[in-house]
């Protein structure tokens, strides 16, 4: 199981968020196929963002999704959590794998560029408002590009620890830890934990030897640390996608092609980009669509339909250039 554990170091002057993905990271693997390159940068993705969840959102219902888009050849990667320990996530080229770096670990790096930007967007209850910042990528390694993105754009100190381990192409190990320095948190200590983040070994194999609050003490030597987490929160790989969501993302084509689909296919397959899992659509499911529509005349991009909010808002840009218009 894939697991949580949250604490407290220097008299609550610092905060320690850890967890275990192993088991999330390897289902999200084999979910999408990737490659030990590609997978290294979806674990750390995922298991970032589960960090994150614990470091900005208050309510269970909120979420969190954490991007990075560089110029690699990996095309971006991405991944939504929340406090209910759910993630979920893909990288656009699964398939990519790169050479190891010279001391032999995945080159993560190279895969995502470090050219580019990391953006974190919060869906907070109960309205689902987005709060969407960003930041220059650090490095594309991920952990220090999630530690660069709080300290610029929320102003919390933190270090960040992320790693993805493999055996024989599949994930041995996965697992994070973000420290935060709080309000008033003494200098003395911050220091401290400075020194223990720069003599400790690589995550992975310290998780090979050792239990994820072995770590988390180890982190804080000297410090004394304090658990919080009476028991751990469960973490697993978990989609928000359904039938009804494929019909959505079907009723973005026209009716001549849903049509077409019918006559030439007996119906539509439709693959969720967040899980892969597939979905076949019968004829009488794409019938169901229906209402009123209203489409860019110049390219056809669905702008508007009856029974659900607008895709588009009056006044801003189709894809094509052209000025949307929606009736009042």
């Amino acid at each position: 199981m894939s697991y949580l554990l949250r604490g407290v170091a220097a008299r609550g002057g610092i905060r320690v968020i850890a967890a275990d993905t192993t088991y999330l990271v390897e289902e999200a693997r084999e979910r999408h196929g990737a490659t030990p390159t590609a997978g290294a940068a979806l674990g750390r993705t995922l298991t970032g963002a589960l960090l994150l969840s614990h470091v900005l959102l208050k309510n269970l219902q909120d979420r969190v999704t954490l991007r990075l888009c560089g110029d690699g050849p990996l095309g971006g990667v991405i991944a939504d959590a929340g406090l209910d320990g759910a993630v979920r996530g893909y990288v656009k080229a699964p398939d990519l794998q790169l050479k190891p770096r010279p001391d032999g670990k995945l080159d993560v790096g190279s895969a995502i560029g470090r050219n580019g930007e990391i953006e974190v967007i919060r869906s907070h209850a109960p309205y689902g408002e987005l709060y969407s910042s960003s930041a220059r990528l650090a490095s594309g390694e991920v952990a220090e590009d999630i530690a660069s993105f709080l300290a610029v754009s929320e102003q919390i100190l933190s270090a960040v620890l992320l790693g993805v381990y493999f055996e024989r192409g599949r994930v041995a190990r996965a697992g994070g830890i973000i420290l935060q320095a709080l309000p008033g948190a003494d200098p003395m200590a911050l220091e401290r934990v400075e020194g223990n983040v720069r003599s400790f070994r690589q995550l992975t194999e310290a998780m090979g030897e050792h239990s994820l609050l072995e770590i988390m003490d180890d982190l804080t030597y000297g410090l004394d640390f304090e658990l919080l987490t009476e028991r751990a929160l469960p973490l697993y790989f978990e989609c928000r996608c359904s039938e009804q969501k494929a019909l959505d993302a079907v009723a973005y084509f026209q009716p001549s092609e849903r049509n077409r689909m019918i006559e030439e296919d007996g119906g539509a397959e439709v693959i969720c980009h967040w899980c892969r899992e597939a979905r076949w659509l019968t004829p009488d499911a794409i019938w169901s669509i229906s209402g009123e529509e209203i489409r860019c005349p110049s390219c056809g991009t669905l702008w508007y339909r009856e029974g659900q909010a607008a895709m588009i808002r009056t006044d801003e840009t189709c894809a094509c250039g052209l000025k949307v218009t929606l009736p009042a």
